[in-house]
């Protein structure tokens, strides 16, 4: 075998990745416990982030030899994925031969795939500092490194990232077809990240519609509740509009220009400052610059789902899931001292989390909300209990 390849040998990957090398051996997974399960997951992941460049290395290669289209055909046949995907191999992997700092972090297992993935496409839209994006990399899971990218590329633009929402807009695209599998109808819907926003907002609304009208033993699925909003948002437009369905977006006040800066839905995605001024005038929208003290964020007893305004406040805090970071718009609210036994629907008493981590993770695993002093935000942290003793309390913010 040449030198710096890798080999596939009875369930093993080995091979020598960056400067270190990673090597991968088959093991009995059935014999390790949970944290050498997740140690595991780590090495498998920095062996795929070296896998990875040698795949961008070679397809690199064969598109200087011989072209794009040859490469994609290459990167078609040999690893049977569609021609679109084929491309988007060859134009990733091109970036990332002018990316030196992420090529050597996927080298060397230390910048993730999806990451790099990121790098190479933000590369297309800004001339970006690779060094500083493949620094962050190392450090900041996929949801938090995305909002990362979106505003450095803002940063870089010279008209605030408008070009790039222009771009984003143009790209925006949608299909519906019937699955032969099984005969089910596929709605399938990319548009830029205001329009998901919006979306995101209305349809999350509707779900929480439909839940409060739901029959507490036969509750749907969070998938088959979306479905059925989504349906019934297309197929009855004249219908109330849900409450709490408005977008929030954010700026910052410069006092010394006296004008706005930094323009940003909720969860942290960089917005122009003019698409602020732009949608400021659509009823449907709440454009907000919060302070807590804007408003009473304590309700007490005397209601249990959170008022719109601590739906933003909350979504400005927690910036999406405080277990996978998912947009706040997707997201439910989670009494931290359960509202069963006592909990007040206040401010302080309340995070942001998914229907999945507040159902599986919290209800099902017993994870706790936790206040991370180092990041400034709460976070779900797993039992380190045997699972089944419940636990409703957690260490509360500095006030």
């Amino acid at each position: 075998m040449a030198s710096g390849g890798a080999s596939a040998v009875g369930g093993s990957v080995t091979g020598p990745y960056g400067s270190g090398g990673v090597r991968v051996d088959a093991v009995d997974v059935a014999g390790l416990c949970g944290e050498a399960l997740q140690s595991r997951l780590g090495e498998i992941a920095r062996a795929e982030s070296g896998l990875a460049a040698m795949k961008a290395d070679a397809l690199g290669e064969i598109a200087r030899r011989s072209g794009d289209g040859a490469a994609a055909h290459a990167a078609a046949e040999a690893m049977a994925v569609s021609g679109r995907k084929a491309r988007g191999e060859v134009r990733d992997a091109l970036r990332l031969g002018e990316l030196d700092a992420t090529r050597e972090g996927l080298s060397a297992g230390s910048v993730p795939v999806g990451h790099a993935q990121l790098i190479a496409r933000a590369a297309g839209d800004a001339p970006i500092d690779d060094r500083f994006l493949a620094e962050r990399a190392r450090h900041e899971g996929y949801d938090e490194f995305r909002r990362t990218i979106a505003r450095h590329v803002a940063d870089v633009n010279r008209d605030d990232g408008a070009s790039v929402l222009e771009r984003q807009r143009k790209a925006r695209s949608a299909k519906i077809f019937t699955r032969s599998s099984d005969g089910m109808t596929v709605l399938n819907l990319c548009v830029d990240p205001v329009t998901g926003a919006r979306l995101g907002t209305v349809i999350a609304a509707a779900e929480r519609r439909l839940f409060s009208s739901e029959d507490p033993d036969a509750r749907r699925t969070p998938p088959q509740r979306m479905a059925d909003a989504v349906t019934q948002l297309i197929c009855d437009p004249d219908a109330n509009r849900p409450s709490g369905a408005s977008l929030i977006v954010v700026a910052d006040y410069d006092l010394v220009n006296h004008q706005l800066a930094r323009g940003r839905l909720a969860d942290g995605t960089p917005i122009p400052i003019g698409e602020i001024a732009r949608i400021a005038v659509d009823a449907e929208v709440l454009p907000a610059i919060f302070e807590a003290a804007t408003g009473d964020l304590r309700m007490g007893r005397s209601r249990r789902t959170a008022t719109d305004l601590q739906r933003a406040a909350l979504a400005l805090r927690d910036k999406g899931c405080v277990g996978c970071g998912i947009a706040p718009e997707r997201c439910q609210h989670h009494h931290i001292d359960h509202w069963q036994h006592g909990g007040h629907t206040d401010y302080q008493n309340l995070v942001t989390v998914c229907p999945n981590c507040h159902n599986d993770k919290i209800h099902q695993q017993d994870f706790t909300v936790e206040w991370d002093t180092a990041d400034s935000r709460y976070g779900l942290q797993p039992p380190v209990r045997p699972p089944g003793r419940g636990n409703n309390s957690s260490r509360a913010p500095p006030t």
